[in-house]
């Protein structure tokens, strides 16, 4: 089967604490890492979002995992034009933007805010730790989940294309967020786009009724990679409050009829790319996981 489920993250903490879903005494972070891959075939680090990512943790997770197992990481924040802390930089490059024109403006940075070598900087860390997880064939697409305001005006679609250039070589999946990607008018002319270019278009479940979220277009834009994200269909904690973590925004435990629904499109997709990955962004609790193991039940019975 060319279709692998698996979760975005196997660190939360609530899945952690709710204590499901990993065995009596599996309490360090190797130990989850092994346990995790003896489970699922894939993952997504979602930390890699917040923070820089390390090669001196990717090298870890090479380690700690078998081969074929297949890492996807999420693109840092600052390269998917959301407002980006200082705090969460570099301790040099974070020195470096401490000017009193920048300091004096806001809080937080924008992609647009840094300097060009600041930029070439940051890219070059980001793949460079990577490399652990390519060289041991162990890493598979880089996400990247642009802000809600990147939109389909022609300076964003230049960010996006930039983007693609800074990744040539590697996998890149895009999810948008702005709807005007992929509304009636202009999915036609962003697919089109996203097939030059061989970029991933990633396939959205998420709470039909609510407005910021792009549309669900089941589509395939490289041939090589499908991709789906769901991300439970929770309406009421879709626009979280201050402070609402991730995981208060995607609780939503997929019933096994919405499942099985999904898995029909999903083996239809399938057949269009060499592989297919779905990925439970529902990361409350175990309910990620326990959909994921369910999914590819009903995926492996068909």
């Amino acid at each position: 089967m060319n279709i692998q489920c698996g979760t975005a993250g196997w660190t939360d903490k609530t899945l952690i604490a709710c204590k499901r879903f990993y065995p009596r005494g599996c309490s360090t972070a190797e130990a989850r890492l092994r346990f995790y891959a003896s489970q699922f075939p894939l993952v997504e680090v979602d930390s890699a979002y917040y923070g820089m990512p390390s090669a001196s943790n990717s090298q870890l997770w090479a380690e700690r995992t078998p081969d074929g197992f297949t890492f996807n990481f999420k693109a840092f924040r600052i390269f998917t034009g959301h407002q980006t802390s200082p705090d969460v930089l570099p301790k040099d490059i974070a020195m470096a933007l401490s000017t009193p024109a920048l300091s004096a403006r806001k809080k937080n940075l924008y992609y647009r805010d840094l300097p060009p070598e600041i930029r070439d900087e940051l890219w070059r860390r980001y793949l460079e730790a990577l490399e652990p997880l390519r060289q041991t064939q162990r890493l598979g697409a880089v996400l990247f989940q642009f802000a809600p305001w990147i939109t389909s005006a022609p300076q964003d679609v230049a960010h996006v294309d930039e983007c693609a250039a800074r990744m040539a070589g590697y996998t890149m999946a895009v999810e948008f967020r702005n709807q005007s990607w992929l509304d009636e008018n202009h999915a036609p002319n962003t697919l089109a786009f996203l097939r030059e270019r061989a970029l991933v278009h990633v396939i959205v479940d998420a709470p039909p009724d609510v407005k910021n979220r792009v549309h669900t277009v089941w589509d395939v834009t490289n041939p090589q990679l499908a991709m789906v994200r769901m991300h439970g269909r929770n309406t009421e904690s879709w626009s979280p409050g201050a402070g609402a973590s991730a995981s208060d925004r995607f609780n939503y435990d997929y019933n096994d009829a919405e499942l099985g629904e999904l898995a029909a499109s999903i083996r239809a997709i399938s057949t269009r790319a060499a592989k297919t990955h779905v990925i439970f962004n529902n990361c409350f609790e175990d309910q990620g996981q326990r959909n994921a193991l369910t999914m590819t039940a009903i995926l492996v019975d068909a």
